[in-house]
C-alpha cells in the first residue's frame, strides 16, 4: 500500500467560498489518502433518516423551524470522529463554520486521544481554498444548465458549441435560481462574514494555510497535498 494511505494524516478542515471548488478538492483529498470525508449535513440527514436519538431531536427542531443547535451538531460529530475509519484522519466538510464552533473542535482534539497507539495529540491543519471575488462571479454566473440531461455549462469557462445549446441533446441550457447574480453575491457576503472569523481564529493559532484556488484543479490538489505532508503528524 502507497505511504501516503498508510501513515496518520490528521484532521483536516478545509475552507472555501462557494464556486472555490472545495467540495471537488475534499472528495480528491478523501480519495488520495483514503480518509473519510465528514459533511455535518450528511450526518444531520443521516441521522434523521435512521432514526436515531439525535436525529430525532434534530427533526422536531427542523420541524418548528428552527435551527439546529451546536450542541447537537457537536454530539453528531464528536460520535462521527471517533469511528474507526477516522484513526488516521479525516477532512471535516462544512465544519466549523463559527469561531465557536472551532474552538470546540480544538477542545475536542485536546481531550481526546487522536493516535491511540502513539499517544499523540493532533490539531487540524485549516487549508482556506483562496479565489479573487470577480473569479467566483464568472465561475457562478456563468454556469448554464441542461433541464434533461443535467450536464453543466459555463459560458465564460467551459462554454458549449452551440451558444445556450447542450452539445449532448440540444436543449436549450437554463440559468437556475441559484445560479443568479444577486443571490450570488448574497451567498458570497454571507460567506465573508460568517468564515472571517474561523480563518481569524485559527490564523492567531498559527494554523491557517492558504492555496491558490484559481489554478486547474490538479494543482490545485498539489499544493493541497503538500500543506497536508507538511503539516502531518511525525512530518
Amino acid at each position: 500500500m502507497a505511504d501516503h494511505t498508510s501513515r496518520s494524516i490528521g484532521p483536516i478542515v478545509l475552507l472555501g467560498p462557494p464556486g472555490a471548488g472545495k467540495g471537488t478538492q475534499a472528495k480528491l483529498i478523501a480519495e488520495h489518502y483514503d480518509i473519510p470525508q465528514i459533511s455535518t449535513g450528511d450526518l444531520l440527514r443521516a441521522h434523521v433518516k435512521n432514526g436515531t436519538q439525535l436525529g430525532a431531536m434534530a427533526k422536531d427542531i427542523m420541524a418548528r423551524g428552527d435551527l439546529v443547535p451546536d450542541e447537537l451538531l457537536y454530539d453528531m460529530v464528536a460520535e462521527r470522529l471517533r469511528e474507526a475509519d477516522c484513526s488516521r484522519g479525516f477532512i471535516l466538510d462544512g465544519f466549523p463554520r463559527t469561531a465557536a464552533q472551532a474552538g470546540w473542535l480544538d477542545a475536542y482534539f485536546e481531550h481526546e486521544v487522536f493516535d491511540k497507539p502513539n499517544r499523540a495529540r493532533c490539531l487540524p491543519i485549516v487549508i482556506r481554498i483562496d479565489v479573487d471575488y470577480n473569479d467566483l462571479l464568472l465561475r457562478l454566473t456563468g454556469r448554464r444548465t441542461c433541464p434533461v440531461c443535467g450536464h453543466i455549462y459555463n459560458v465564460h469557462l467551459q462554454p458549449p458549441r452551440v451558444d445556450e445549446l447542450c452539445d449532448l441533446d440540444g436543449s436549450k441550457l437554463v440559468t437556475r435560481n441559484d445560479d443568479r447574480e444577486d443571490v450570488i453575491r448574497e451567498r458570497l457576503q454571507a460567506y465573508d462574514s460568517q468564515t472571517r472569523p474561523v480563518a481569524e481564529y485559527y490564523a492567531r493559532k498559527g494554523r491557517l494555510v492558504s492555496v491558490a484556488g484559481m489554478l486547474p484543479v490538479d494543482q490545485v490538489s498539489q499544493q493541497i497535498f503538500q500543506e497536508i505532508e507538511r503539516h502531518a503528524p511525525g512530518a
